[in-house]
């Protein structure tokens, strides 16, 4: 019996080990695949070109593309979303985000075509804030506000590029007091498009100082396909039953209020041409929605154009969207182009504008030891 039971025994070992050297082996064919030892561009699905130069630093283009004809193309460049290549009902298929043919354009315009958005998106009144008892005066742009992080925002610095199979990263390290803002804040932007037509947008960031932050991607869309006109047949809805009512410089008055019975309510799909002449302000929608459920990954919109039958889905943890319909809009365009008021709309997922300002606003106060977290996606179907 002791024998039969050592047998057993060296029998059990043996099968154990040959386990473990099958799944050692398994690891290893797995790394070999994916190119351990490969230089980065050849581990990477994702096309990588030169772009142009800007200060001497090289700028690059990198081309996301899945099996369904979907393709996004991002510059290290502000980390702008330069192109979205997307069929319509017929196949056919077009770009539809708004920007320029030349890196030079983007380095010197105003719009902020697909750029990230930092180190404050939206606006911050009289470019001031105080935080812990100490006043910050910021670089002021817009009027007398400061907007979308000052006049040398995130939008014109290269950004460090690297590529994981399918995933584009993007860092940048933002300098203590950097257009105003106090303390050493390094951001990590990550891009995938997915099989399922979603652009996931990813964004973290630390600091070395107490110090407020609110990032955002500033893509402006026409589902019918830039250069094409207007987006005024376009049918909106955004799932939010409250927003920020703005005086006459674009900042908060008070408390998000409610959309019951105004022409802010969009819980209901509705075109555009139907709504847009009547919105307060005269400029169209430029407006921080309110969400209730801050944190969690949940639908915030959806836009679709009847023509192309193209569907735009948004969706984001922030607590805010702000909605702008391009009233401003005049700039010269892809292809010998130009674009004109309300030829493009942006869903900028947010904290809300002024934050700073407003105790009762969702904070936007990151400190030393915290991580900002944020996901934001954009899907993209057919009707």
């Amino acid at each position: 019996m002791a024998r039969k039971d050592n047998r057993r025994n060296i029998c059990m070992i043996l099968c154990f080990v040959t386990v473990v050297i099958i799944a050692l082996l398994a690891v290893v064919i797995y790394l070999a695949a994916r190119g351990t030892n490969c230089p980065e561009s050849e581990m990477s699905s994702i096309l990588k070109e030169e772009y142009g130069e800007f200060k001497g630093e090289q700028v690059y283009q990198y081309t996301l593309q899945n099996k369904n004809n979907v393709k996004v193309q991002i510059i290290n460049f502000g980390g702008i979303i330069t192109n979205i290549f997307v069929p319509d009902k017929n196949g056919k298929i077009a770009d539809i985000t708004l920007g320029y043919d030349s890196l030079e354009r983007y380095t010197t315009s105003g719009p902020y075509f697909g750029a990230i958005i930092g180190r404050y998106a939206n606006r911050i009144a009289n470019g001031k804030f105080e935080l812990d008892g100490k006043n910050y005066t910021l670089e002021v742009n817009n009027g007398p506000n400061a907007l979308h992080g000052g006049k040398f925002g995130f939008d014109k610095k290269v950004w460090e590029a690297s590529e994981d199979d399918d995933i584009l990263a993007l860092k940048y390290v933002s300098a203590e007091m950097e257009e105003g803002y106090p303390g050493e804040v390094t951001v990590v932007v990550t891009y995938m498009l997915t099989e399922d037509n979603e652009l996931v947008i990813h964004y973290t960031a630390n600091t070395t100082k107490k110090t407020v932050i609110n990032l955002t991607n500033h893509a402006y869309f026409n589902l019918a396909g830039q250069g094409t006109g207007d987006i005024l047949k376009h049918t909106v809805e955004l799932n939010a039953d409250r927003y920020l009512p703005v005086n006459d410089v674009s900042i908060p008055t008070g408390d998000p209020e409610t959309v019951e019975g105004t022409k802010m309510d969009l819980r209901t799909s509705i075109k555009l041409e139907t709504v847009i002449n009547d919105v307060p302000g005269n400029v169209g929608y430029d407006h921080c929605y309110c969400f209730n459920d801050a944190g969690w990954k949940k639908l915030r919109a959806r836009v679709y154009e009847e023509v192309s039958g193209r569907k735009l889905e948004v969706y984001s943890t922030e607590p805010g969207m702000q909605f702008y319909t391009g009233f401003y809009i005049d700039e010269p365009g892809k292809g010998g182009g130009h674009y004109h008021k309300y030829n493009g709309f942006a869903l900028e997922a947010q904290h809300y504008p002024d934050s700073p300002n407003n105790k009762n606003f969702p904070s936007t106060v990151l400190s030393p030891g915290e991580t900002y977290l944020q996901t934001t996606s954009y899907k993209f179907g057919l009707v």
